[in-house]
């Protein structure tokens, strides 16, 4: 049971079913996470806001999901591990790539070298390397590129750290956080 309740469309103000209305007119559910986070409607809009505008970038929905992957196994966020196992195979990722993407490398050389620097960004809390930049921009990406993969570490962070905290409810299936050996 989640630790944070979830907002449900019969405990929801007026505020809060509109936010739950969109966003379900918009996916065809309203994830867990999502509820928690309408607890407070200013975090629910920031959150989408971001996501929406971070969504729009130069990062292929590949990349931006092997991100978000190689996050959520670091940061040991089952409920995230979950939904973006789920949202990659939606998105075109194979079950090799997840499984790539979350011991934190990818089969594409230039997306492998995004995921590298991510899980960098966590691991040294944004104190990257200069090789770390060169390397990023070797493999392709442009500073504009660099910014977006390190808004999407922020973002994704968020995400790890409500429901790591919330305990939210998994309704997605579920994927445990021991990588296959």
């Amino acid at each position: 049971m989640s630790r944070i309740p979830t907002i449900e469309q019969s405990n929801a103000n007026d505020e809060q079913k509109a936010l739950l209305d969109a966003i379900h007119g918009q996916l065809g559910m309203v994830p867990n996470f999502l509820k928690v986070f309408a607890n407070s409607p200013v975090a629910l809009r920031a959150f989408l806001g971001l996501h929406g505008v971070a969504n729009a970038g130069s990062l292929d929905a590949l990349t931006r999901e092997r991100i978000a992957l190689v996050l959520a196994q670091q940061n040991g966020c089952e409920y995230c591990v979950s939904a973006h196992t789920a949202i990659g195979r939606k998105t075109g990722l194979t079950g090799d790539e997840i499984n790539a993407a979350r011991a934190g490398t990818s089969e594409d050389a230039q997306a492998a070298v995004a995921v590298k620097f991510a899980r960098s960004l966590m691991d040294k809390k944004g104190e990257i390397s200069t090789l770390e930049l060169a390397e990023m921009r070797s493999a392709g990406y442009s500073d504009a590129d660099i910014v977006e993969v390190i808004t999407h570490v922020g973002m994704n962070f968020l995400t790890n750290i409500l429901g790591k905290a919330s305990r939210v409810e998994i309704d997605f299936p579920k994927v445990d956080l021991q990588l296959a050996s």
